[in-house]
């Protein structure tokens, strides 16, 4: 098998949060009128897995690639229902709903289903004075909680933190969250769409009666995770190279995400062991391999397969590319080694996300 870079088809979801900062600020073209609040870049869940747009596998879903050839496309050793990895860009310029995903036991044991979701955001733009909401203050019962959703007073039991562009905020499973207005973020996560809501309507801004609503605080609280508060983080600088600048913005046991600045050629060898998924919000490069190249425009998102030996980013024009670069790390190998190596501490290290 020549493999090469994938690039996928993307969801697009017109949720009420959502209005036009996607083709608008970011600049991805090709996207419907009207609200698009975000658009899945990669993604093997379920009836939104992407289709390869490109080269000789072109027609082919995610899925089906993931199925036939894990270890080629994932990493050496993977084995799974689904790839790994969803990647979106999300327009919050409204409020996101107050809401929390299952962690892994919750949603094997109440929902059926292989893992959770746990997520990162990377703002890539904030209006001043944007914050989000993440975590529980202490000393709350769950009545505490429930009067406080009922009446819609989030700031009374949940923290509120200032956000800005390159910020980085971890949110593992069960973690209860919301961002915006007036934010555009990048979201790397494991491939789950459970959720559980305390507002009092649903995505699209229809309301649930009473009874409805109660019943899904309660859910929601069932799923309540109160011991890690997300707080955002501006990252830990990794070696540059040349006039190239590489960022660690988070990491735990299901993702990590990087931020690279390219001005110079950069070649990354994947060797089998791992696969990236990249998505461009800067300036176009070309992605140069031993078959041949692709070129990736502003907006855009590819995933490179772990099978691919060697590639090479290199920016067009004498331009700045800048990529956020996720990938399944090993904690050692990839975080803690590289970052100690840097000179960062473990406790800044530790902020990150979750390394165990």
């Amino acid at each position: 098998m020549d493999w090469y870079p994938l690039k996928l088809t993307a969801h697009v979801r017109a949720y009420a949060f959502g209005e036009r900062l996607i083709p608008g600020r970011l600049g991805k073209p090709d996207l419907p009128a009207g609200v698009v609040a975000e658009t899945w870049e990669i993604s093997d869940y379920r009836e939104t897995t992407g289709m390869v747009r490109n080269g000789a596998m072109a027609g082919q879903t995610l899925h089906h690639l993931v199925e036939l050839y894990p270890e080629e496309l994932v990493g050496r050793g993977w084995h799974g229902p689904h790839f790994p990895l969803l990647a979106k860009f999300l327009d919050a310029s409204h409020m996101l709903p107050v809401h929390l995903h299952a962690d892994d036991k919750t949603a094997r044991r109440l929902h059926g289903a292989p893992n959770g979701k746990s997520e990162a955001w990377h703002i890539l733009w904030a209006a001043p004075g944007a914050t989000i909401l993440a975590g529980v203050k202490p000393g709350l019962t769950r009545a505490d909680l429930f009067a406080a959703y009922k009446a819609e007073d989030y700031d009374s039991v949940m923290y509120r933190y200032p956000i800005q562009a390159g910020d980085t905020v971890y949110v593992p499973g069960g973690v209860i969250h919301s961002f915006g207005p007036d934010t555009l973020i990048f979201e790397i996560q494991q491939t789950s769409d459970l959720v559980q809501s305390v507002m009092p309507g649903d995505l699209y801004g229809h309301r649930y009666p009473e009874s409805e609503w109660d019943a899904r605080i309660n859910a929601a609280l069932d799923e309540l995770r109160t011991d890690y508060v997300p707080r955002p983080q501006a990252g830990l600088t990794l070696p540059a190279h040349g006039a190239n600048r590489y960022l660690l913005g988070c990491a735990g046991p299901y993702f990590a995400l990087e931020r690279w600045t390219l001005q110079e050629p950069h070649r990354e060898r994947l060797d089998g062991r791992r696969c990236l998924t990249v998505s461009n919000v800067g300036d176009p490069l070309t992605l140069a391999y031993a078959g041949g190249s692709e070129t990736m425009a502003r907006g855009e998102s590819c995933l490179l397969p772990a099978a691919l030996d060697e590639i090479e980013f290199v920016p067009s024009g004498g331009g700045t590319s800048s990529l956020i670069v996720c990938y399944v790390p090993d904690l050692t190998r990839d975080i803690r080694e590289r970052l100690l190596a840097a000179g960062h501490s473990a406790e800044a290290i530790s902020a990150l996300g979750e390394l165990g």
